[in-house]
């Protein structure tokens, strides 16, 4: 039986861009390009690494986004992923990691899946709280902040490095598994891997094909909200202090007046 492994990967603003809010104090998305979320190359990578250790797998990305979100899978697609999974619906705008998680549940649940990988933490948000929240609703283990994987005898076994100590860990298939940067380098797409990308399959899906209601997700039910923000003030003129013999007293004066010491 061929194994199922579903990446969830996530379309996010280039940290370079300058980048806005929108009137209802959602990220302006069309403001800023999009590109799949760096820490989820290393999961894309990992589903491959997996798949070609196997018998027989099929690598799955999924995706909750606009449709500019597409652009993500296609980058997925053309590192090696066999399909993809895309969930779009107005009603989605706003939505934070309690209701994109509850979309990704269905939608995986849809799909498919004996492993689920995810990245560390998505570049935008920046959490790191989804794959544990996705655990819980699929109802399986989580085994995560791997930077080692592999799947064998029906088990997910991988290494966490902490600041002191390495642990191995196992879980049972179903699982969950989220991997950091240091797994390992993702690879690039080469020129076979984009044109190939351009013929795999994409399914779209809406929240009606979820059985998902509109008030489940979206702005009006994120359970985190922005109240208000301020344009960072334009930069000006930095202070030049001439040493005259007195620089070190009025160094110490400045960094006082900003409360530095």
């Amino acid at each position: 039986m061929s194994l199922r492994i579903v990446v969830c990967v996530k379309y996010v603003p280039d940290a370079t861009g300058d980048r806005h809010f929108a009137d209802d104090l959602t990220v302006d998305r069309d403001d800023v390009d999009g590109l799949l979320s760096e820490l989820d190359e290393y999961a894309v990578e990992q589903a491959l690494q997996i798949a070609e250790e196997a018998d027989e797998a099929e690598v799955t990305v999924i995706t909750v986004g606009p449709e500019d979100a597409k652009d993500a899978l296609r980058k997925a697609l053309s590192m090696g992923a066999d399909k993809a999974v895309h969930v779009e619906d107005e009603d989605l705008h706003g939505s934070d990691v309690m209701g994109t998680s509850l979309v990704l549940a269905k939608a995986i649940e849809k799909t498919g899946y004996d492993v689920v990988i995810a990245g560390m933490a998505s570049t935008d948000g920046t959490m790191g709280v989804l794959p544990a929240i996705l655990a819980e609703r699929l109802g399986v283990p989580q085994v995560t902040l791997l930077s080692e994987v592999k799947i064998e005898d029906g088990k997910v076994i991988g290494r966490r490095d902490g600041d002191t100590a390495s642990e191995q860990l196992e879980a049972s298939l179903p699982a969950v598994v989220s991997v950091t940067d240091q797994s390992g380098e993702a690879r690039y797409p080469s020129f076979k891997g984009i044109m190939a990308a351009k013929k795999k399959p994409v399914e779209s899906l809406e929240l009606s094909d979820l059985d998902i209601e509109a008030d489940e997700v979206g702005l009006e039910a994120a359970w985190t909200a922005v109240d208000s923000a301020t344009e960072r003030p334009a930069r000006t003129a930095g202070t030049i202090v001439k040493d005259e013999g007195e620089g070190g007293k009025q160094l110490a004066e400045f960094l006082a007046s900003q409360k530095f010491i």
